[in-house]
């Protein structure tokens, strides 16, 4: 009893680490939209590093690879540190999936925590408004996004995508650069987070596009053991992507974050059940 105590309880410590894995982005983001802003007032946050947005996004140097190798130049207002954030974000998602959507991206964060707020005010679990057939389809329409915002940043050579960008805006609210077409993509983006969790990422972003690719290859997998699952559904409860991880043993979903949300170290009752482990073993 004693032991399985302990272990209950270190399951509840190991779930507080994300949530301040994400609060920690989301303000450092915060503070970096806002000491910009008043670097162009000729003010600044002592000790805080002098950043735009754009200089610390990794979607950035996915969108400039082709100006790059074509002609040796990035995409306008695009800083070279995005092309070392996209380096860097590809390693973990090779490793571990898209972890960058799931633990850093703050509008993400900022989606989950209006989902919270919608939970408490309807009462109902997310995902239950929008029809399955519906939900299938649009999940592919980031590719869609994907592709149209690749293929009009080559064409042009501009940053095409701000003007519709939720992140930009989300940060940017200050800003004579936010564009009205970013700022309602934004309120859209906060209006159906309180019926669906994650609406952005699931139906529009094209940077978790990319990323979600990544789960087909991925070094470690989620895994759950079909001989100690007792079917309770917890870990397709708690999958703010709505992946039903208990028709699996082996997660390779496109849309899954990498949140872990759906482990016995954060949601699963049962110990060494759905865990992430390196990949290897049949899948179904």
């Amino acid at each position: 009893m004693a032991t399985d105590t302990k272990k209950t309880t270190g399951r509840k410590k190991a779930a507080r680490i994300r949530p301040w894995i994400q609060g920690f982005f989301f303000i450092f983001v915060l503070i970096t939209s806002l000491n910009h802003l008043l670097e162009e007032s000729g003010q600044s946050i002592p000790f805080w590093p002098q950043a735009s947005l754009h200089a610390i996004c990794p979607f950035g140097g996915v969108v400039s690879i082709y100006q790059f190798l074509t002609v040796g130049t990035f995409v306008q207002k695009i800083h070279e540190s995005a092309f070392v954030l996209m380096a860097a974000a590809f390693v973990l998602a090779v490793l571990a999936g898209p972890v960058f959507c799931g633990w850093i991206c703050p509008l993400g964060t900022f989606q989950e925590w209006i989902s919270k707020l919608g939970r408490k005010l309807t009462g109902k679990r997310f995902d239950t408004y929008i029809p399955s057939k519906a939900d299938r389809v649009l999940r592919y329409f980031r590719y869609v996004v994907l592709a149209w915002v690749i293929y009009q940043t080559a064409v042009t050579g501009k940053l095409i995508f701000q003007d519709v960008d939720p992140y930009f805006a989300l940060f940017n609210l200050w800003s004579e650069e936010l564009a009205p077409a970013a700022l309602v993509v934004l309120g859209a983006t906060a209006l159906l987070s309180l019926i669906t969790e994650r609406p952005w990422c699931k139906y529009a972003c094209p940077y978790g596009a990319v990323l979600g690719l990544s789960n087909k290859i991925r070094i470690f997998r989620i895994r759950r053991a079909p001989s100690t699952c007792i079917d309770c559904g917890a870990c397709d409860r708690a999958c703010p992507m709505g992946i039903k991880v208990s028709g699996l043993e082996v997660v390779k979903d496109h849309q899954c974050i990498s949140c872990l949300e759906c482990t016995s170290e954060y949601h699963c009752p049962v110990p060494a059940t759905v865990e992430l482990k390196v990949m290897g073993g049949d899948a179904k």
